[in-house]
Formats: structure tokens, sequence, C-alpha cells
């Protein structure tokens, strides 16, 4: 905002002078209302020309800023005044316009911890009530970020930060959504597993599971393999909701993937110790084989090329088959668990393509038996004769 102009004190004083009541209106002259629009306009800010300034100085490379002398400090008072901005709807919605939107999710990433923190801070007065501005920051991926400090950021506030901004934009289900479509997030992440766990994440897990969408289905399956992989205790959690029952109807899904996902996922429950005999599949034991001897009936009607497609499914039935009922699956009978050739070892193309010129040459004068060059013997170094 400008510092110099006419002081407010005086502007007010003027005002009420000339609206106390105490006398008759009358029209202001040319001169008062000139002097009342400059008083206005030199403490007026053009609020889009400003945000397009900061969003300038947002893509400008740390280095060179830094270079030109501005500091941390500066970057965030900036952001101070972009969030007094941001408070309106409008003006919200308006930063993507303008392209301020992704280099202020790039700030949460920013090597200052306070740069991160206030980033973070800005992004929840975007978001707050605001759906629109919620999707812009989704399809920027700027929930990635958040999470990732939330979940492992060094400095306190940061991680305090990001969780303001996830809670003001997000609901539970909408984190969940996105971390099924991108779970490398929580991969080898326990603080990330312990906040998908926090938030409900089977029960949403087990919406996604239902979805139309094959792509959707299949990556909420490997989602569902890897947690119980990591963590067989939740497998408890999956029968409660009754999720072997949907991975079961899955298993016949006409989408390979998809198949290969719920069988994966039935694998991991089936080797759970916890739940009996059979695992912890329970009663849904007799659900399974019917489906394990459709999937074997189906793979012996596949031709020799969907068949080599399938090495991973008749793997999988097979291993699910000896987990659950102590005994091999007929596809080993059928010799269709292990093709020809398919557990032969790659050709050799290395070698041949990319023969070091050594061990070629060597190879092509091992054959010749009659060498262009013939080796000169040593010769023989005789010392003077001995006397008699």
């Amino acid at each position: 905002m400008a510092k110099d102009g006419p002081n407010w004190d005086g502007l007010l004083k003027w005002s009420i002078a000339n609206s106390d009541g105490t006398r008759p209106t009358h029209n202001l002259s040319e001169e008062d209302k000139r002097w009342f629009m400059e008083a206005m306009q030199s403490q007026t800010v053009d609020v889009i020309k400003r945000m397009k300034e900061i969003t300038m100085v947002m893509q400008t490379p740390e280095q060179v800023l830094e270079a030109q002398g501005v500091t941390a400090a500066d970057i965030e008072d900036m952001l101070d005044e972009l969030q007094e901005h941001v408070e309106s709807i409008d003006m919200a919605n308006d930063l993507h316009s303008i392209g301020g939107l992704v280099p202020l999710l790039g700030y949460l990433k920013n090597s200052h911890a306070n740069i991160r923190a206030k980033a973070a801070e800005v992004v929840s007065t975007i978001v707050q009530n605001n759906p629109r501005s919620q999707q812009l920051v989704m399809e920027a991926n700027g929930l990635e970020p958040l999470l990732s400090n939330f979940a492992s950021d060094p400095d306190v506030t940061v991680r305090t930060k990001a969780l303001g901004a996830i809670s003001c934009g997000y609901n539970c289900c909408s984190i969940v959504y996105f971390l099924i479509l991108n779970f490398t997030l929580i991969r080898y992440n326990k603080p990330g597993i312990a906040a998908f766990r926090l938030a409900n994440g089977y029960a949403a897990l087990r919406d996604a599971v239902g979805a139309d969408s094959a792509r959707f289905q299949r990556k909420a399956l490997n989602l569902i393999q890897y947690l119980l992989h990591e963590n067989h205790s939740d497998c408890n959690v999956v029968n409660e909701l009754g999720l072997p029952r949907v991975m079961l109807h899955l298993a016949s899904s006409e989408d390979a993937e998809v198949r290969e996902a719920a069988l994966r996922g039935l694998l991991e429950l089936a080797r759970d110790k916890t739940g009996g005999s059979n695992g912890g599949l329970g009663e849904e034991d007799e659900k399974l084989k019917q489906i394990l001897e459709e999937r074997i009936k189906g793979i012996s009607l596949m031709s020799p090329e969907d068949l080599g497609a399938a090495r991973e499914e008749r793997q999988l039935v097979d291993c699910l088959w000896s987990t659950c009922y102590k005994e091999p699956s007929s596809l080993r009978e059928k010799g269709l668990l292990s093709l020809p050739g398919e557990d032969d070892p790659p050709p050799d193309v290395a070698s041949k393509h990319f023969e070091p010129p050594l061990r070629g040459w060597a190879a092509n004068h091992t054959g010749d038996s009659k060498p262009s060059v013939k080796k000169q013997e040593a010769p023989l170094l005789l010392g003077p004769i001995p006397p008699n």
C-alpha cells in the first residue's frame, strides 16, 4: 500500500465536517471532489495487479532472489500480504488464473521452514470453504507436498500448518482417495500409513474397490495388498469391513490386472496365521474354492498367447490353492503352471552384440593353424668355454 498521501485523520475530519447534520446538504465543489478522489485512490491497491507482482516473485528462482538481496523474511512478508488478498474467495480463485497457485505450492518444498509453514497458511486460506480452489489445489498436486510435510517434515510448525491446510480443505475420504491414486506417498512411510489408518482409510478403500473404474479398483487393491503385507494385524479390519467378499468378486473380473490384484490381496489374507486353518478368509472358504476352480477352468481354455500373458495369474491361483488346501492345484497336473521355455534363461544377446574387442580378436585367431608370423625362438646364450 502507498505510504505517502493525505492523512487519514484529515480525511476523517473533513468527512465529519461535511456530514454532521447541523447544516443543510450542499453540492461539493469540483476542487473538493478532486481532492477526495485523489485521497481515496492514493490509498487504494489494485489487488489483481499486486497479486501478479507477487506471482512474478514466486516464479523467480531462489538463487536469483538471493543474488538481488531478497531474504527469507522478505518472502514471508510477501506471503503475509498474499494471504490478506486471498481471504476473498474471488481473489483466491483468481490466483490460479494469473499463474500464482503453482509457484505458491512450490514454496511448500522451500528450503526454509518458515516459508514452508507460511505457504501452508496461505493454502489454508485459499481452500477454506472454497470448493473451486480445493479442486484446483488437488489438480495441481498440492495435496502431495502437504501430506508429505505433515507426515515427515522435521519442523513441528511446518507439520502443524500442513495439517491445518489439509483439515481446512479436505475431508477424510478426499485424502484417502488421493492416497489410493498416489500411494507411493505412504509406501515405506510409517507416519503416512498411521495417518491413513487414522483417516479411516480402509472404509474408503471398501468404497473404492466397489467403484466402476477398473483403474481405481486396481490401485485400491494394490494398496490393500501392500498394507496387509506390511501389517497382518490389519486382516481383522479388512474382514470386519467385508472386503474379502468384494475381493472374491473381483477375482473373476474381466480385467486381467484387476483379477491379479484381487488374488494378491486374497493371498495375503490366506497367509494370515491368526485367521484359523484358512488364514484370514474365514467364512469365505467355500466361495474361494469355487472361484479358484473357475479360474483354473478359464486358464485351461486359454490360447497359448493368453496363457503366456497370464503367467502371474497362474502362479497366484496355484499359490493360493496350495496355501489354503495344502496341496498343489490341478494346474500342475495339466502342465499349465510352468509352460515350456518360461523358466529357460534369457538368450545371451549382450555377448553377441557387445562383444569386447579383445575377446572377439582372440576368437577369430583361435582356429588359425597357419599363423602369418612365425614366433622367433629365444637365442641360446652360451658362456665362455671352460679351460681343459
